[in-house]
């Protein structure tokens, strides 16, 4: 088309989200947890850098790594990410607790990050 007004609903710079694990669905998510993953994960699809409560660096996995929190009705998320220049990784979505990220997740986390960074080569 060529009116200048037209749009797809999609801008060209979002960037698509490539799920390495884990998913979003319910269950376990609850409905509310899932629209708030889903809202949080599109802002970052946007561009959009999140801070504190919703997100917080996670240098441990690597550069550029950070996890995202959704509080559920009686369980909290983690959504561990990565934001690379074409795409938002999805490394890894799990139920916390503890304080502390397991060490496993952690792991697979930097496995995945390497397995991804083999293969794109």
């Amino acid at each position: 088309m060529s009116n200048p007004t037209y749009t797809t609903g999609v801008k060209f710079a979002d960037k698509p989200l490539i799920w390495l694990h884990g998913t979003v669905k319910s269950p376990p998510f609850s409905a509310t947890a899932r629209l708030e993953a889903g809202f949080l994960l599109r802002r970052l699809q946007r561009g959009d850098k999140l801070g504190l409560p919703h997100s917080r660096p996670m240098p441990v996995v690597g550069p550029g790594c950070h996890e995202l929190r959704i509080n559920d009705e009686r369980v909290t998320w983690r959504i561990i990410y990565r934001i690379e220049n074409d795409a938002v990784l999805i490394l890894e979505v799990f139920e916390k607790k503890t304080a502390a990220t397991p060490k496993n997740v952690i792991e697979t986390c930097k496995t995945r990050l390497q397995r991804y960074r083999n293969d794109a080569r």
